[in-house]
């Protein structure tokens, strides 16, 4: 039961970030002048863009789940930054609060793995492989 419930949660937070992807890819326009607002150049929102339907599958699919957690983890809170910097916006502040829960959940995955449902689930290595792999090893 729980490695469905994990799946489940993981389609959910994907369903996320596709709708990131989907957004930037269809219209780029909020999200770039976002960006230009701050000092950072529009076309970031291609290689964004990209790095959230990539996320979207490496969560669903895997390998690597844990690391795509990690990384999207990071990506929440360094992106609260860009809601910060418009705090004016009540709107903005409750997206920057969103982001922290959603990094939450997905450190809450990248500690507790995939499951079984994922392309080399059940693995017992840390989110950055081999390097943590050793450290995991240690505590069992």
């Amino acid at each position: 039961m729980s490695d469905l419930l994990n799946l489940i949660g993981r389609a959910l937070i994907a369903l996320l970030f596709l709708g990131g992807a989907v957004q930037k890819l269809t219209d780029p326009a909020p999200v770039q002048a976002m960006v230009a607002s701050i000092g950072l150049p529009v076309w970031l929102v291609w290689p964004v863009a990209l790095f959230n339907a990539l996320a979207v599958v490496g969560l669903l699919l895997g390998p690597r789940v844990q690391l795509w957690a990690v990384a999207l983890a990071g990506y929440c809170l360094f992106t609260s930054y860009f809601h910060w910097q418009m705090r004016a916006d009540p709107w903005q502040v409750t997206i920057m609060v969103k982001n922290w829960s959603i990094a939450g959940g997905l450190l809450i995955l990248a500690a507790q793995g995939p499951g079984r449902f994922a392309i080399g689930g059940r693995e017992k290595r840390g989110p950055l492989g081999p390097l943590l792999s050793f450290a995991v090893q240690a505590q069992n």
